[in-house]
């Protein structure tokens, strides 16, 4: 009897000692609570608790804490259905707050998220939702953050991990961008033909600038040959009329010849003459090519019995008598 009893006292000491020593872990806290009500939060380390008068109430993580958010319906402004999940990091800054403000916290948060996802998609298009998944996030965040934080929480991040249209209308969504994108290679195919067609009738203009450039250039080439032709074959007559004043009748042979062989030469080098007959004498072309010669014959002298080149003649020797005259 005395055996049992001793035993009983000793499981009685082993239960208060582990009543009094209380060690809570890192990245925990701890509320005390006295006869049922709240009096103090314990930090991780070890505490000393007196036993049937205080108890230890909620063990709160202080960690930051990830939450899966599972997929929902969500209606768009444009009626569309779609499929909405997401992930959600939150942190307990208040224990006690965390404790006694809210019962079932994970509950509350996700239900919160959940509500403000599809408040946040409903006032959205459908595109709207798909491309601005970020502008989504950050309204959820400050929501859901504001709303939670009486309970001790502050709401990191809400991230939406997937938004689901339903199949046909994926469907719908890829044939319009095919559409959109064969529209644009339509538009760019055109607008490079456009630029190609309007280059090619630029270097045109271009070229017809540039040859009548060059054939207004050649004609006045072309008119200033012929005005100097012009002017010597005046310059030549006014020679030839002069050298017949002054009675040189070989001038005008050389006047005649000269045009006589330039119409032979015109004659031969016609594209349409084989054969060339010369049905006239050859002695006038002749006597016009002495003619030429007795010219050249003569300037040639002038041109030695000029002042500066002649020398002094002397008087000629009278030869001496012959005998008897």
């Amino acid at each position: 009897m005395g055996s049992i009893l001793a035993l009983v006292l000793l499981l009685a000491g082993v239960v208060v000692l582990f009543k009094t020593v209380r060690m809570v872990p890192q990245g925990y806290e701890w509320t005390v609570e006295r006869f049922g009500k709240y009096t103090h939060t314990m930090d991780p380390g070890l505490h000393f608790l007196i036993p049937i008068v205080y108890g230890v109430g909620r063990k709160i993580n202080m960690m930051e804490q990830v939450m899966d958010v599972p997929s929902q319906d969500v209606i768009t402004k444009d009626n569309a259905v779609v499929k909405v999940d997401g992930v959600v990091y939150f942190q307990v800054l208040d224990a006690a707050k965390a404790a006694y403000e809210v019962a079932t916290l994970e509950i509350a948060i996700l239900n919160l998220v959940m509500t403000n996802i599809r408040t946040a998609i409903g006032s959205m298009d459908l595109d709207e939702s798909l491309s601005k998944r970020d502008e989504i996030n950050t309204k959820v965040l400050v929501a859901v953050d504001a709303a939670t934080h009486p309970w001790g929480l502050k709401v990191n991040r809400i991230e939406l991990k997937d938004i689901q249209p339903p199949r046909d209308l994926v469907d719908s969504m890829a044939r319009q961008m095919k559409a959109e994108r064969e529209k644009r290679a339509n538009i760019l195919e055109a607008e490079g033909f456009r630029q190609a067609a309007i280059l090619k009738a630029e270097g045109e203009k271009q070229s017809v600038i540039l040859e009548a450039e060059g054939n207004k250039e050649a004609a006045f080439r072309e008119a200033e040959a012929r005005e100097r032709l012009a002017q010597a074959e005046a310059k030549a007559t006014e020679m030839v009329s002069t050298a017949i004043a002054q009675g040189n009748v070989q001038a005008i042979n050389y006047f005649v010849a000269q045009k006589y062989i330039e119409a032979f030469k015109a004659l031969a080098e016609a594209p349409n003459q084989k054969f060339v007959m010369m049905p006239m004498e050859s002695a006038g072309v002749i006597g016009s090519l002495a003619g030429i010669a007795e010219l050249a014959k003569e300037a040639l002298g002038r041109q030695q019995d000029r002042p500066q080149d002649r020398q002094p003649v002397r008087p000629p020797v009278a030869p001496p008598p012959r005998a008897g005259g």
